[in-house]
């Protein structure tokens, strides 16, 4: 049996996949924008979101479980996060930490 410790990413993991259901589904019936580039930022988001949070979940069975965890956590929260800020705010800046979080999702692979 896996340790609790370790199933903590198992629960992570899955919050973050039914949160990027719920952006996926806002963003094909709620969201509406004529900016093509608003919408590229928002499906980025969630199409990063939707993966990532998989690999969340296949955390535990890494060698370190807690740092790829971590960082595909994080690196997902602030990339999508701007992503998703950029696009429903329609404010440019929110997109400047969209390259943290890629950085450590890169770190995180």
């Amino acid at each position: 049996q896996m340790p609790l410790s370790k199933q903590i990413w198992f629960r992570v993991g899955g919050l973050s996949g039914a949160l990027s259901v719920g952006a996926a589904a806002y963003g094909a019936h709620g969201f509406q924008t004529d900016d093509e580039a608003l919408q590229k930022s928002y499906d980025n988001g969630k199409t990063l979101h939707m993966i990532h949070s998989v690999m969340i979940t296949v955390a535990p069975i890494t060698r370190r479980p807690h740092l790829v965890g971590t960082l595909f956590t994080a690196g997902t929260g602030v990339f999508s996060g701007s992503c998703y800020a950029k696009a429903l705010t329609g404010e440019g800046k929110y997109g400047q930490f969209a390259p943290v979080g890629g950085t450590a999702l890169i770190l995180a692979w």
